[in-house]
């Protein structure tokens, strides 16, 4: 997972665009609409999204239609996994622990 993956999604705004494409392919026009955002914003955060590789874009008449790849969400959460584990590890601790004091 290349480093600068982090820079790119703490950007709330280029989140809230990944959360919006989850739902869908959509356009500048549609994105700006949906995130009540400028489109040379949104226009500014997609292109920082496609040269990080989370989105794509195709050409449809005059206008991108933005898509979500997988692929960096993909390696993202295979990063997170450990410490996935980690967490269930201590909270099903927890979980016995509480439920031998409540015996």
């Amino acid at each position: 997972m290349p480093a600068d993956t982090f820079a790119v999604l703490a950007e709330p705004t280029r989140r809230r665009i990944l959360d919006a494409l989850r739902r869908g392919d959509r356009t500048v026009g549609d994105l700006a609409a949906a995130l009540a955002v400028s489109q040379p914003a949104v226009s500014k955060h997609l292109r920082v999204l496609r040269e990080a590789g989370f989105v794509t874009a195709r050409p449809a008449a005059q206008q991108r239609v933005y898509r979500i790849e997988p692929g960096p969400l993909r390696d993202l959460d295979a990063w997170l996994a450990p410490y996935r584990a980690l967490w269930e590890r201590h909270l099903d601790a927890l979980e016995t622990l509480l439920d031998e004091e409540e015996r």
